[in-house]
């Protein structure tokens, strides 16, 4: 018997689950689940802790001749499947959902076009309004010879056009990705295998994860250059516009390349069940889910509202990096008085 069996076995003899024995060593459920899949080998230090933790000898652990009781193993997995039952009824937590490898990839693989789908979405809502600016200024220059209000409509005909697609995007992705749904809302486990394949795939994107946000954020920190530009050079209402819509399309562009690759990252994380992803926190999304509803309904209400009232397109999209901070302080606030109340 090789060592990951034998670490699997003395496992499940005492009773105690990948996170228990996880804890005790001070390591990631993952590497436990690599020593037993044998796909890594535990250092010597952890190697003379669980000799310790198991009550056996390191050559117990070393030595492929030395067997273990297979009768004794099965008697222990039944006493861990009970032991498990009644920690997860104490702890009112819902049974684990099995994820298998083929579901696994189907996800990533759908999760990758949502991600193309989504990014396309939001880059439409923040170029819908780049007409409207671009021909009311050319209106108020006289460069064209179009009144006001034909300036205004032919602008909200094309901005309600693509936030009409956008629209039809999110629906459309919402749908496609409804049977993965459980994936971000439910305890999940996955089978033998799967975290080595993300974990391998997270490594290869984290290159142009990185490459992807430094572009994006720069691009809406360096959009606000030409606006400031024409505020100092010309006083010509057109070039303004065109300054806003400028400024306008590469937020686009940096908030698509943000949008994706985050989408893509968050979908590696969740099968992994780390960050914003883990399972207590997913607990904590779960009870906070309807008051998040209605915060980020509220959110856009103010950003459409404020918008039409005020015209100024080129500044109301502040409003959602703000949202995004104010979501996480809501979040913080919620568990600091659960806690109190514990």
């Amino acid at each position: 018997m090789i060592l990951a069996e034998k670490i699997t076995t003395l496992r499940k003899m005492n009773g105690m689950s990948q996170e228990d024995l996880a804890a005790e060593l001070g390591v990631s459920r993952q590497s436990i689940s690599k020593w037993e899949g044998a796909q890594s080998v535990p250092d010597l230090k952890r190697i003379l802790a669980m000799a310790e933790i198991f009550g056996v000898s390191t050559d117990t652990l070393l030595k492929d001749e030395i067997d273990l009781d297979t009768n004794a193993l099965q008697a222990a997995s039944a006493n861990e499947e009970n032991e498990t039952g009644r920690r997860r009824a104490s702890e009112e937590l819902p049974p684990l959902r099995q994820v298998s490898m083929e579901e696994a990839v189907a996800y990533l693989k759908a999760k990758a076009v949502s991600a193309g789908r989504t990014a396309l979405g939001v880059m439409l809502c923040i170029l819908s309004p780049i007409l409207l600016i671009v021909l009311s200024g050319a209106q108020e220059s006289e460069v064209l010879a179009i009144s006001e209000n034909q300036a205004a409509g032919i602008g909200m005909l094309v901005l309600i056009c693509l936030v009409g697609c956008a629209v039809g995007l999110f629906i459309y992705d919402s749908m496609s990705m409804k049977r993965y749904e459980y994936m971000t809302k439910d305890l999940i486990e996955t089978e033998y295998g799967v975290s080595g394949m993300v974990r391998e795939r997270l490594e290869r994107y984290s290159g142009d994860y990185t490459r992807y946000m430094v572009t994006g954020i720069i691009l809406c920190v360096m959009s606000c250059v030409s606006v400031i530009a024409v505020g100092l050079l010309s006083e010509s209402e057109f070039v303004g516009s065109i300054a806003v819509g400028l400024l306008l399309a590469m937020v686009a562009a940096g908030v698509m390349l943000i949008v994706r690759a985050s989408t893509i990252m968050g979908s590696l994380k969740i099968l992994l069940e780390e960050g914003e992803f883990s399972r207590d926190r997913k607990i904590e999304n779960k009870r906070n889910e309807r008051i998040t509803g209605i915060y980020w309904g509220l959110a856009v209400i103010i950003y459409l509202a404020s918008s039409f009232l005020t015209g100024r397109w080129d500044l109301t999209w502040i409003i959602w990096p703000i949202a995004g901070v104010g979501s996480g302080l809501m979040a913080a606030i919620l568990k600091s008085v659960r806690s109190r109340d514990l």
